[in-house]
């Protein structure tokens, strides 16, 4: 049978395909990362209860008490939900130590660690097929008189397949009916091309009808999704990923890109919930320390984002540069990058959002500005736009709401850094000081104090402050300083640029009162 023709067949019966996510276990193997008991139950429970994947493998056995703490309380919590069969643990062969360490744990489903290659059995265990597989069957005994579930690891099995076929058989002949759950086959170098997998999953398959397999991909050759699908297409029942590709090396298939691509392009089932995929990325992003490629599909902060001024206007005429990956979808929404490719169609549909009319000249100078800012290299946002409205037609537009008359921030050692501020909101003055932690953090307690005593008011939290300079270090450089807000669940964005960080903060800062008035005022 051809590829095409399995495709073909693959897409009429809808099969189902379970999920296993390793973040917390091979994730954490990324170079840098490591997660704290904490924050590994955090992590747990969004994948468990939010995103429904099917199965977790949440640590390495025997790794050091923070882990068996970590363990300890995913698998608390996931026995009060019912949840405690979807919770792996990886161990070794090890004479029983591994099964020990699990089950005190309270976890059920160990994943034993089996060597997939006859060079790996040779030169790292220094045993024969035989040996290796007596003592893989004594640790299953005694793992099942614990009442664990048992799933085997054949590490390195991509490269037995390549190099020695015949080992890989005899392992798996031997253990093929004794009780084993899973049998997870890695491409642990990630050395596989999609065909490869193909030709050795089939062979697997046709040798071992009615086994499990689950297929362990890594992403050494940018070949982890589409090796993880060519599994799935030639029979194998489970993929293991990770969120946001996290792993050793080059990292293991991104969960996100693997449902998207099972669910559109081959109609395979899943139970995963899918407009949980940017939270989970977004918590795992926070928490490990790296960052989310703005390009990465689905869960990049590019992704949704149209910059041809033509793509927009073609969104306005039926869809016509849209596909089955609607941002709604994931909880996302659609934007339009504002710059100089943007186009005249690219700024109305950020007026559109903004609830701005102008009339088809005003449009016209407006996009002239933001073409001009954008030869500059100036980054140009939704939130800016109102500001650049309000620069270009100053007589059309009406003046902040929210400015600010005067202020004295200071700071001195041994204490706390103070602000003194005056600002006028809706033609009215008032005055406020307060202390903070920083100069900035005490201008907007400030801030809120006015809000709160004066308005009886808040205005949206604070989410995250990111500083850039040039590069060089240069002292007069100037500085960005970009704020993202949360208003209720609302994400918003606005940028203030100076010579001095705090004044650029206030800047950004002011930019977000002055659209928040400004709704706050059209809603009345």
């Amino acid at each position: 049978m051809g590829t095409s023709e399995q495709i073909n067949m693959y897409q009429r019966i809808q099969p189902f395909v379970e999920i296993m996510d390793s973040t917390l276990r091979d994730g954490e193997q990324t170079s840098g990362v490591s997660f704290l008991p904490h924050e590994k139950l955090i992590i747990a429970r969004m994948l468990l209860r939010d995103l429904n994947v099917d199965r977790i493998e949440v640590a390495s056995a025997r790794v050091s008490e923070g882990e068996k703490e970590a363990v300890s309380m995913i698998c608390r919590y996931a026995q009060q939900i019912d949840m405690l069969d979807r919770v792996e643990v990886l161990g070794f062969v090890d004479g029983g130590q591994s099964v020990d360490w699990v089950d005190s744990c309270g976890c059920k489903t160990i994943n034993l660690l089996a060597k997939g290659s006859l060079r790996h059995c040779k030169e790292q265990l220094h045993k024969t097929l035989q040996e290796h597989v007596d003592d893989i069957m004594k640790e299953v005994r005694y793992a099942r008189q614990k009442g664990l579930t048992v799933n085997l690891y054949l590490e390195d099995w991509s490269n037995g397949m390549k190099d020695s076929p015949s080992y890989v058989y005899g392992v798996m002949d031997q253990l093929c009916d004794i009780g084993i759950r899973r049998f997870m086959l890695p491409d642990t170098l990630g050395i596989m091309n999609p065909l490869q997998c193909i030709e050795y999953f089939r062979k697997m398959i046709k040798r071992y009808t009615d086994t499990h397999f689950d297929f362990h991909a890594h992403n050494d050759y940018d070949l982890a999704v589409s090796n993880s699908l060519a599994a799935v297409l030639s029979g194998a029942k489970g993929l293991h990923v990770t969120v946001n590709g996290l792993g050793e090396r080059c990292g293991n298939a991104p969960l996100s890109s693997v449902q998207v691509i099972l669910k559109d392009q081959f109609h395979a089932k899943t139970n995963i919930i899918e407009n949980k995929l940017n939270d989970i990325s977004r918590l795992v992003e926070s928490y490990s320390g790296i960052a989310v490629a703005p390009n990465q599909p689905i869960i990049g902060d590019n992704v949704f984002t149209q910059v041809a001024g033509v793509h927009a206007d073609g969104d306005k005429k039926n869809g016509l540069y849209q596909n089955e990956l609607a941002p709604e979808r994931f909880g996302r929404k659609r934007e339009y990058a504002l710059g100089k490719n943007s186009g005249r169609a690219n700024i109305a549909k950020n007026l559109e959002e903004l609830g701005l009319e102008l009339t088809p000249e005003q449009t016209k100078r407006v996009t002239q500005r933001i073409t001009e800012l954008g030869d500059k290299k100036e980054i140009v946002t939704q939130e800016d736009l109102p500001f650049i409205v309000s620069d270009v037609l100053k007589h059309d537009v009406q003046e902040d709401k929210v400015k600010l008359v005067s202020y004295v921030v200071s700071t001195a050692y041994g204490l706390k850094p103070g602000a003194n501020i005056k600002v006028e909101i809706n033609g009215r003055e008032y005055e406020a000081s307060a202390t903070g932690d920083g100069q900035y953090d005490a201008f907007v307690k400030s801030l809120r104090y006015i809000y709160k005593k004066y308005l009886d008011r808040t205005f949206p939290i604070l989410q995250n402050y990111a500083v850039t300079i040039p590069p060089g270090g240069r002292t007069d450089a100037l500085v960005q300083t970009v704020i993202t807000w949360n208003d209720n669940g609302r994400i918003l964005r606005t940028r203030g640029l100076d010579a001095d960080q705090t004044e650029a903060a206030i800047k950004a800062t002011f930019k977000m009162l002055n659209i928040f008035e400004n709704e706050q005022s059209n809603s009345l």
